[in-house]
């Protein structure tokens, strides 16, 4: 299975936000197992650096960023992606980004904790706990 991650399910992981890390975790641990394929969204990586660095500084969220890129294949964004975003019909612009990115990069689902925002994606939409129980946790 191929999973888009979203940049809030990637966040809640590195900054381990109660009560959403375990989930995160588990998901981020069977990419790490070959039991899935996990993506990130190419603009994913700088949010995280950008939110990464303000938390915990400038090496730590490097040292993230790395870790995150030797776990995780990259969805790009491109002209095409981000115009089709634009036209996409979800409210939010970046969302659009990402269900975009993850519809070219033909990955199965989208994980994050914010599924409502989703809403009209051509990519089904899972939140981490729902996709731990599909798998079978």
């Amino acid at each position: 299975m191929r999973v888009l991650f979203d940049t809030n399910v990637l966040i809640d992981f590195l900054l381990d936000r109660a009560p959403f890390a375990h989930a995160a975790a588990n998901l981020l641990s069977r990419v790490d197992r070959g039991q899935i394929q996990g993506l990130a969204c190419a603009d994913s990586f700088t949010t995280i650096d950008y939110l990464l660095r303000k938390a915990l500084g400038k090496e730590e969220a490097r040292r993230h960023v790395s870790s995150l890129l030797s776990l995780l294949d990259v969805a790009p964004v491109n002209r095409a992606t981000l115009a089709a975003a634009a036209e996409s019909g979800l409210s939010d612009f970046e969302d659009a980004v990402v269900a975009e990115s993850a519809r070219q990069a033909n990955v199965d689902c989208i994980v994050t904790r914010n599924e409502r925002d989703f809403a009209g994606s051509r990519v089904t939409v899972h939140s981490p706990r729902a996709l731990l129980a599909l798998l079978g946790e």
